[in-house]
């Protein structure tokens, strides 16, 4: 547990270094441009990084049970905040999803995704075996998902709300709940998402662009075709960290979510796959701390955390390399943006505090006398 623990504090501090240079490279064309100075872009990230990484070791410590505790209100915190962001929050590219508190934007919607996986957690821990109840159980859990996939549909943040749904569905499976509910559900939302979807024209036309893609050949859009460009070049072991071409104001948002562009242009096609690695690896070590997790809440806590980044990293990807069509979700620890690193940086404090919680569980089991140790058990 320590190791799994130890395994993936390393990979977050080393994603969170890494990505400040990889922001800084893929940013400091633009940064100079528009605001006169190649560091502001990246003087910007560092601070959030640097915040990222206090929360990671703040959480770090806080025991998860604690969560379990105030999972409702977390809930009802988060509901009124994206009423908030539909009806007051700032317009950016065409989406109510920021909050501005004047010296600082974010997005509730990182933030629901992280209190829906503990609310979730708790439910099914509380409802036990119910979860296979369709009435009792399952559609009461459901009922959370669909309330915040709504709100965040709304503003709108089409990705995000398949994503969370995504995310949701996999907890409650894992969790027990039937096969067959989990199939309904998934059918159901991708018949009332998609059609209302594609009455925003932006959607339509990214659909539209990527099907013709899939199905007649050519370009998705400009992004992805300056990222290809940029993944292309960079061959197998890339340009050199810093030597990006595409940085300089040809791939648009290359410091956001197409920053996995320039990261195989510098680094190369090995460069990419050693990174994908390590998000599989958190994913793995994840899985094992919710193994070995003495509660059903742990369990599902930690699968939840993990499963989330692994899932949008790998988004990420697809959307690079056109494998998927173009949706703002970022590289967890690496894109520019301080809510997903924030968010991700907590996700990672509870997720190794839970690896610490049950290995102190475990010594001061193996300490105990043998008959104290089965009434603990």
């Amino acid at each position: 547990m320590k190791k799994s623990a130890l395994t993936i504090l390393v990979i977050s501090l080393l994603f969170c270094v890494g990505g400040l240079a990889f922001v800084l490279s893929a940013s400091s064309a633009y940064s100079n441009t528009n605001f006169k100075s190649l560091f502001y872009m990246f003087n910007s990230q560092a601070m959030k990084v640097m915040f990222g990484i206090i929360c990671l070791f703040l959480f770090l410590i806080i025991p998860y049970g604690f969560y379990k505790r105030i999972s409702k209100s977390l809930m009802v915190l988060i509901t009124l905040l994206l009423l908030y962001t539909i009806l007051q929050s700032k317009v950016i590219n065409g989406s109510e999803r920021w909050i501005s508190l004047g010296f600082f934007t974010f997005q509730p919607s990182e933030v629901a995704r992280l209190f829906l996986i503990i609310h979730i957690a708790a439910l099914i821990e509380k409802k036990g075996e119910l979860v296979q109840n369709l009435k009792d159980g399952f559609i009461y859990i459901f009922f959370w998902v669909a309330v915040i996939s709504v709100l965040i549909f709304l503003q709108p943040n089409f990705s995000n709300a398949i994503i969370i749904i995504t995310i949701s569905l996999s907890i409650m499976f894992v969790g027990g709940a039937r096969v067959k509910h989990i199939l309904i559900t998934s059918a159901g939302s991708i018949l009332a998402i998609l059609p209302l979807a594609l009455f925003f024209g932006h959607v339509q036309k990214r659909v539209a662009s990527f099907a013709q893609s899939l199905f007649h050949g050519g370009n998705i859009n400009e992004q992805v075709t300056e990222a290809l460009y940029a993944l292309g070049s960079g061959g197998w072991f890339g340009q050199g960290l810093g030597n990006s071409k595409q940085s300089n104001l040809f791939l648009p948002e290359s410091y956001g979510d197409f920053i996995f562009a320039i990261i195989g242009e510098e680094l190369g096609f090995a460069g990419t796959v050693v990174i994908l690695v390590c998000y599989f690896l958190v994913f793995f070590f994840g899985l094992v701390i919710a193994k070995n997790a003495r509660d059903t809440f742990g369990q599902l806590l930690a699968f939840g955390i993990s499963f989330s980044i692994l899932l949008n990293a790998f988004i990420n990807a697809a959307v690079t390399t056109g494998m998927m069509p173009t949706t703002g979700i970022p590289l967890p620890l690496i894109s520019y943006g301080g809510t997903s690193i924030i968010i991700t940086c907590i996700s990672l404090g509870i997720l190794i505090n839970i690896a610490i919680m049950n290995a102190k569980f475990s010594k001061q089991k193996i300490n105990l006398p043998l008959e104290h140790a089965e009434e603990q058990i």
